[in-house]
């Protein structure tokens, strides 16, 4: 990601569900936004925003799927400091004041930092956003039994004992267990907010503009489980009425809003209202957007392959290649018997063909195969040695391999994916080498909240896809947020370590990785994580991945940039009417 942001979601529930994580991507194959359309800065008009699976998180604690964060950050939930709109990854990676009067004051080493909320930002009923909203707002990541599926990274970093099991000894707001802990790790002195680090963040400004980890909540209004699709708005849009886990909903303007608190290169904010519309399959929403049908509509979701050959003349003028900052890749589950045998797992990776899983993506305009988990844009990649050589797969070999440690064949495994008619197409690809290597493949292609499902840690499947990003140019947010078991693995959720990959090795570079001296050291760490990963089989990376997305007629200023991922960024974009 060049502002990198979370995990993607396949987008044709699978081509890039054109709505991911981080993104390291955002330029376009010809090194711009790729977008020819009309620009204006009126306001007015109605923007729709096309969707095909339910959007799984709208509570800023919880939400980390790139195309997601993007857009709630330009429209409903503020940070102290946000990126701006811009395709340059210079100014597009660097944090600019947003509800703080500035980017933060250091100290200590990068082991303190301090921020001063804005006077004048006000919640949508007119209350003043306090520097209190912002303490409690981030000690809600801490109550993992009710706020998953998020980013963790404050659980790892903030200075808080640990307790027996190695786990922070606050355990979030709701419960009140070890509160005077968090109290003193977050402190509030009027509108200054201060958090204090058991190591240095010198980076901590890049995870706050990423990432909602650290927004302000209210309290009252927190309710928990509850709250995950209610939105509560500090920026230029609010919801009108309840948001539809199926259907979506619709921003409207918020009357609370005062753009002189903000920035307008972080949010223009010009159609009067966004509605999301979700449900449409990547097939609809292409003959309509082909067709113009609706001129007023953006989306998440890439150009299906079966529909690249209707992508020219003027419909090309309004289509946008763009190179995404995230790589798909494939995770054993270390909870399955199955897959727990390291012999299961090698012939597993040996026999995946990532050639045929990119041609089904889409080819040339989908992804490439890719070599590490890591993309080729965060600083110190490298490729993984495990996953070297030919990229269609050897069946001949992943069978010797069972043989030889003495497994029955056919090994009966179930591939759990986000399905669309893309992703079923790559799964049968990737079924049809695992089938000759010895394994006997059900293939569980799931139309719903996907990551929700993949994060139980109940689940019965022994291979699943994901999606990543980094959060900001750094191996640091791809390997241990990932795998690290400590703050992911809990009894109510496996958090990112979708796999349950539990490594005491890992988990040692990982701190040596959190505790280097400097940059340099932090990336030869990293890339040693990265080995362990792949003399493990923790995961099989398959795609590194390019958005291809059209939009309508009337939309103007359409781009995409570093900090939405590669989607189309909502700060910029309207409506001609």
């Amino acid at each position: 990601m060049f502002k990198y942001r979370k995990r993607v979601f396949a987008a044709t529930a699978a081509v890039a569900l054109a709505a991911g994580l981080a993104a390291c991507g955002g330029s376009s194959s010809d090194g711009g936004s790729g977008s020819g359309a009309p620009t204006s800065d009126a306001t007015g008009g109605d923007l729709l925003y096309y969707l095909y699976t339910p959007i799984e998180h709208l509570d800023p604690q919880r939400v980390y799927v790139g195309r997601d964060i993007t857009n709630l950050s330009r429209t409903v939930y503020r940070t102290l400091v946000a990126f701006p709109i811009s395709d340059d990854p210079d100014t597009a990676n660097t944090p600019v004041p947003d509800l703080a009067t500035d980017t933060g004051t250091s100290t200590e080493g990068g082991k303190v930092w301090s921020f001063t909320v804005k006077d004048g930002v006000k919640w949508e009923d007119g209350q003043p956003v306090t520097c209190e909203d912002f303490a409690y707002g981030a000690s809600r990541a801490f109550a993992t039994d009710v706020i998953t599926g998020g980013p963790n990274y404050i659980l790892s970093y903030l200075d808080i004992p640990t307790d027996k099991d190695g786990l922070p000894a606050y355990k979030g707001p709701y419960t009140g267990e070890g509160q005077d802990l968090y109290d003193k790790a977050v402190t509030c002195d009027g509108n200054t907010i201060t958090y204090h680090f058991n190591k240095p963040w010198p980076d901590f400004p890049l995870a706050i503009a990423g990432l909602h980890m650290m927004d302000p909540y209210r309290k009252d209004k927190d309710q928990g489980e509850k709250s995950n699709y209610q939105i509560f708005s500090n920026g230029p849009y609010k919801l009108d009425g309840t948001w539809s886990k199926n259907k979506g909903g619709t921003l409207v303007r918020n009357d609370q809003y005062d753009a002189s608190t903000d920035d307008p290169e972080l949010r223009k904010a010009l159609p009067d209202s966004i509605e999301f519309q979700i449900g449409l399959t990547p097939e609809t929403q292409y003959d309509r957007l082909i067709a113009d049908t609706d001129a007023n509509a953006v989306t998440g979701t890439s150009i299906p392959p079966a529909y690249y050959s209707q992508v020219e003349g003027a419909v090309a003028d309004r289509s946008v290649l763009v190179d995404s900052p995230y790589v798909y890749y494939l995770v054993p589950n270390f909870r399955s018997e199955t897959m727990s045998n390291p012999a299961v797992r090698k012939a597993l990776a040996v026999s995946t063909n990532s050639d045929a899983y990119n041609v089904a993506l889409g080819g040339d305009k989908a992804g490439s195969p890719a070599e590490s988990i890591v993309s080729p844009a965060v600083v110190g990649y490298k490729e993984n040695p495990a996953f070297a050589g030919p990229n269609e797969g050897d069946p001949d070999q992943a069978l010797q391999i069972l043989k030889d440690a003495g497994v029955q064949t056919p090994v009966p495994i179930k591939f759990t994916y986000p399905t669309s008619d893309t992703a079923d197409k790559w799964a049968a690809a990737l079924k049809d080498t695992w089938d000759k290597a010895g394994f006997d493949v059900t293939l569980d292609g799931l139309g719903d909240t996907y990551y929700t499902v993949i994060q139980k840690p109940d689940k019965d499947s022994d291979v699943m896809w994901g999606g990543w990003g980094a959060d900001w140019p750094s191996a640091i947010t791809v390997t241990p947020p990932l795998f690290d078991s400590r703050p992911n693995l809990t009894a109510a959720s496996d958090g990112q370590d979708y796999g349950a990959y539990d490594s005491d090795a890992f988990n040692k570079i990982v701190d040596e990785a959190q505790n280097a001296s400097d940059l340099d050291a932090q990336t030869a760490a990293l890339q040693q994580a990265d080995i362990q990963l792949g003399e493990d089989v923790a995961y099989i990376p398959l795609s590194i991945t390019k958005f291809y997305m059209m939009y309508g007629s009337d939309v103007t200023n359409y781009t995409t940039t570093p900090s939405s991922n590669g989607y189309p960024d909502l700060g910029a974009i309207g409506v001609s009417s």
